[in-house]
């Protein structure tokens, strides 16, 4: 498993739609393994596959309250939102900053896992739900700052530390 380079803003691959998934083999599993292994580097909730210069609909979420539960999306789709919440938000593709977004009460979502099998999500009020919307809005080409509340409503914020000095691996 690699660490891999997290795309950065202004970096075009972060405005692509990324394409479908169709094949469900080793290279799609090691890929999102690597998807994993970056994200927890780099103290993440989320990562999508554009983010990693992947153009593909793939998405990884990590709730820290759900320690070790990883939720590994396969081309996912927004099935339905609604309700509104304004939100602090931040991006591993944007560090240092952080802004108030709008973002929705309820989520729902339905993608493939690993084998291919489809499967829907559901939250509300709740990390995941904003961990849906912000991951999905990736593999369409949308950032975080397309939702913020105003153009003045972002500030900058000390990241943390990566796990380890330097990469396994670099």
């Amino acid at each position: 498993m690699a660490i891999l380079p997290i795309r950065k803003l202004p970096d075009p691959v972060l405005r692509q739609r990324a394409k479908r998934v169709t094949s469900f083999d080793a290279v799609l599993r090691r890929l999102v393994d690597d998807m994993i292994d970056t994200m927890h580097y780099a103290h993440g909730v989320g990562i999508a596959g554009n983010q990693v210069g992947a153009l593909l609909r793939v998405c990884i979420i990590e709730i820290p309250e759900e320690q070790g539960r990883v939720r590994v999306l396969i081309n996912p789709e927004v099935l339905s939102r609604s309700g509104e919440r304004e939100l602090e938000e931040g991006c591993l593709s944007y560090p240092g900053y952080r802004g108030d977004t709008i973002r929705s009460e309820r989520v729902v979502v339905r993608a493939m896992d690993l084998s291919g099998k489809t499967f829907t999500i559901k939250a509300q009020d709740d990390l995941l739900a904003h961990a849906l919307e912000h991951e999905t809005d990736h593999l369409n080409g949308r950032i975080f700052l397309d939702h913020l509340t105003s153009k003045d409503a972002i500030w900058t914020v000390d990241e943390p530390e990566p796990a380890h000095a330097q990469a396994p691996g670099q």
